[in-house]
């Protein structure tokens, strides 16, 4: 493995992390956009601020990471990206903006229809980004990113592997909170509340499982090198993926909502690894790899020795964080 594939698996780590614990917040939003009216939901949304207020801006500290790595180790990856790609990653930049700053407003909103404008900012922010996110990903597995440029008039971040990439991450932010928020209603010892959302996050879950499955046809044909990755090296991660989705349904029908959320985040960042693996030894599929686009060894080993001074530095003080919010002893 040479020194650009290791900068390259240290910054998808990062994605997988952002994957796991920035798709469980964005996924909170999505269930206050559908909790109900301002007393229908209020249980969920209190809920849903307890859970988050401790770690919500937190868990972006992984998406700043993979930023700075593609920027400084792989600037020729970088500049194509964004040129390609400039309005999802505004728009997504928009969403987490808006979405961070209705989170806090909507707390000390003077009047009911100020904290109501806030919360639909916040909820409709929190569908919005992940979105994106998903076809700024489909439109780099789909080997457009970076390519002759298309006579149609469709964006390539708007073609159907971006499509179904913005769908599958929206579904899966929602899977992922869902277990999230009904394991922290049981151990608020709110047992209907729990039971409520329990069947809400199979529902999620099984509408994600469906939505991925689906989402592999269109892939044969508009993304055929991913394609041939997930069934070939990335396969026995897909697998890994599909068996940790099984596994939290079964999780949450006997009501192991533990054992459910450590299911729901292996499923979720399987699925990742895989389509990493299957993209390999591309960084923008059918364009330009890995070892081509890496930037000065220099810097890439600077990149290495500062990421491991941030794995000491972070990473501690992230799961310090995460532990007191998990104990509610933040709050």
């Amino acid at each position: 493995m040479s020194q650009a594939d290791i900068v390259a698996a240290v910054m998808f780590s990062a994605i997988v992390l952002y994957a796991v614990f920035g798709g469980a917040d964005f996924g909170t939003g999505i269930w206050d956009l559908v909790a109900g009216d301002a007393r229908k939901g209020a249980r969920t949304r209190r809920l849903i601020d307890q859970a988050i207020g401790p770690v919500w801006e937190a868990n972006h500290v992984w998406l700043i990471f993979v930023l700075v790595f593609l920027w400084t180790g792989f600037p020729r990856a970088f500049a194509t990206i964004m040129r390609g790609l400039a309005i999802p990653f505004w728009l997504v930049g928009l969403g987490i903006v808006l979405r961070g700053s209705s989170f806090a407003f909507r707390k000390f909103a003077p009047e009911l229809r100020w904290a109501r404008l806030a919360g639909i900012t916040f909820a409709s922010s929190s569908l919005v980004t992940p979105f994106f996110l998903g076809t700024i990903a489909g439109a780099i597995a789909s080997g457009r990113v970076g390519g002759e440029p298309s006579d149609s008039s469709v964006p390539i971040w708007l073609t159907p592997t971006s499509i179904v990439g913005g769908i599958l991450a929206v579904a899966t932010c929602a899977f992922l909170a869902g277990v999230f928020l009904t394991e922290e209603a049981e151990r608020d010892g709110d047992t209907d509340h729990a039971e409520e959302l329990r069947v809400k996050a199979l529902a999620a879950g099984i509408a994600t499982g469906v939505i991925a499955l689906l989402g592999i046809i269109p892939l044969q044909q508009d993304a055929p090198t991913l394609f041939e990755g997930l069934l070939g090296r990335g396969a026995p991660e897909i697998v890994i993926s599909a068996i940790g989705g099984l596994l939290t349904i079964s999780n949450l029908r006997n009501r192991n909502y533990r054992r459910a959320r450590i299911s729901a985040v292996i499923a979720v960042a399987a699925v990742v690894i895989g389509w990493g693996i299957g993209s390999y030894p591309w960084i923008l599929v059918d364009q330009v790899t890995i070892e081509d686009a890496a930037g000065h060894p220099a810097t890439l080993t600077a990149l290495l020795v500062s990421s491991v001074a941030a794995f000491v530095i972070v990473t501690p003080a992230l799961a310090l964080l995460f532990r007191l919010a998990d104990t509610n002893r933040l709050s």
